[in-house]
Protein backbone atom coordinates (compact mmCIF):
# COMPACT_ATOMS: atom_id res chain seq x y z
CA UNK A 1 0.00 0.00 0.00
CA UNK A 2 1.24 3.69 -0.86
CA UNK A 3 0.64 6.73 0.75
CA UNK A 4 -2.42 7.82 -1.06
CA UNK A 5 -4.19 4.90 -0.43
CA UNK A 6 -3.64 4.81 2.95
CA UNK A 7 -4.51 8.60 3.00
CA UNK A 8 -7.97 7.18 1.45
CA UNK A 9 -8.67 4.56 3.77
CA UNK A 10 -8.19 6.14 6.57
CA UNK A 11 -9.95 9.51 5.47
CA UNK A 12 -13.29 7.01 4.58
CA UNK A 13 -12.91 5.95 7.87
CA UNK A 14 -12.86 9.74 9.10
CA UNK A 15 -16.45 10.39 9.16
CA UNK A 16 -18.65 9.10 12.35
CA UNK A 17 -21.27 6.57 10.16
CA UNK A 18 -18.44 5.27 8.08
CA UNK A 19 -16.46 4.34 10.66
CA UNK A 20 -19.63 2.55 12.78
CA UNK A 21 -20.62 0.43 9.79
CA UNK A 22 -17.11 -0.35 9.37
CA UNK A 23 -16.89 -1.80 12.38
CA UNK A 24 -20.73 -3.50 12.75
CA UNK A 25 -19.46 -5.00 9.03
CA UNK A 26 -16.16 -6.45 11.18
CA UNK A 27 -18.41 -7.74 14.19
CA UNK A 28 -20.73 -9.40 11.54
CA UNK A 29 -17.73 -11.65 9.45
CA UNK A 30 -17.45 -13.64 8.01
CA UNK A 31 -21.33 -13.44 6.74
CA UNK A 32 -21.48 -9.54 5.94
CA UNK A 33 -24.89 -8.25 6.12
CA UNK A 34 -27.52 -6.78 3.46
CA UNK A 35 -27.11 -2.96 2.78
CA UNK A 36 -30.80 -2.30 4.18
CA UNK A 37 -30.27 -4.30 7.27
CA UNK A 38 -26.91 -1.86 7.87
CA UNK A 39 -28.90 1.01 7.42
CA UNK A 40 -31.46 -0.11 9.28
CA UNK A 41 -29.00 -1.41 12.40
CA UNK A 42 -27.63 2.16 12.48
CA UNK A 43 -30.49 4.26 11.67
CA UNK A 44 -29.34 5.95 8.43
CA UNK A 45 -31.34 6.55 5.67
CA UNK A 46 -30.78 3.75 3.20
CA UNK A 47 -30.36 6.54 0.34
CA UNK A 48 -27.44 7.73 2.60
CA UNK A 49 -25.85 4.46 3.40
CA UNK A 50 -25.50 3.65 0.08
CA UNK A 51 -23.66 6.60 -0.36
CA UNK A 52 -21.09 5.65 2.78
CA UNK A 53 -20.85 2.12 1.24
CA UNK A 54 -19.63 3.45 -2.08
CA UNK A 55 -17.20 5.46 -0.03
CA UNK A 56 -15.95 2.46 2.03
CA UNK A 57 -15.74 0.40 -1.07
CA UNK A 58 -13.72 2.55 -3.05
CA UNK A 59 -10.97 3.08 -0.12
CA UNK A 60 -10.87 -0.88 -0.21
CA UNK A 61 -12.47 -1.47 3.14
CA UNK A 62 -15.26 -3.33 2.30
CA UNK A 63 -16.64 -5.54 -0.63
CA UNK A 64 -20.01 -6.13 -1.49
CA UNK A 65 -21.64 -9.40 -3.31
CA UNK A 66 -25.05 -9.48 -4.69
CA UNK A 67 -27.68 -12.60 -3.48
CA UNK A 68 -30.67 -12.29 -5.51
CA UNK A 69 -32.14 -8.77 -4.39
CA UNK A 70 -29.62 -7.80 -2.00
CA UNK A 71 -26.14 -6.92 -1.86
CA UNK A 72 -24.50 -8.17 0.88
CA UNK A 73 -21.73 -5.86 2.23
CA UNK A 74 -18.37 -7.54 3.94
CA UNK A 75 -15.74 -5.84 6.32
CA UNK A 76 -12.41 -6.55 3.29
CA UNK A 77 -9.97 -7.98 5.91
CA UNK A 78 -7.21 -8.13 3.07
CA UNK A 79 -7.43 -4.23 2.86
CA UNK A 80 -7.66 -3.82 6.50
CA UNK A 81 -4.78 -5.59 6.82
CA UNK A 82 -2.94 -3.86 4.49
CA UNK A 83 -3.75 -0.83 5.93
CA UNK A 84 -2.41 -1.76 9.05
CA UNK A 85 0.79 -3.04 7.95
CA UNK A 86 1.30 0.43 6.42
CA UNK A 87 1.00 1.88 9.51
CA UNK A 88 3.17 -0.15 11.36
CA UNK A 89 5.57 -1.07 8.74
CA UNK A 90 8.49 1.09 10.32
CA UNK A 91 7.53 0.36 14.19
CA UNK A 92 10.20 1.16 16.74
CA UNK A 93 12.82 1.17 13.76
CA UNK A 94 12.66 -2.57 13.48
CA UNK A 95 12.93 -3.45 17.32
CA UNK A 96 10.58 -6.35 17.94
CA UNK A 97 10.52 -6.25 21.30
CA UNK A 98 9.04 -3.14 21.11
CA UNK A 99 6.49 -4.09 18.96
CA UNK A 100 5.40 -6.78 20.51
CA UNK A 101 2.85 -5.30 22.48
CA UNK A 102 1.38 -3.75 19.78
CA UNK A 103 1.20 -7.31 18.20
CA UNK A 104 -0.21 -9.21 20.96
CA UNK A 105 -3.43 -6.42 21.40
CA UNK A 106 -3.89 -7.47 17.56
CA UNK A 107 -3.86 -11.09 17.72
CA UNK A 108 -6.60 -12.01 20.14
CA UNK A 109 -9.22 -10.88 17.56
CA UNK A 110 -7.72 -12.91 14.68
Amino acid sequence: MDSELAIVALGALAQDTRLETFRLLVRHEPGGLAAGEIARQLNVPQNTMSAHLGVLARAGLVRSERHGRSIVYRADLDGVRALMLFLVKDCCAGNAELCTPLLAELAPCC
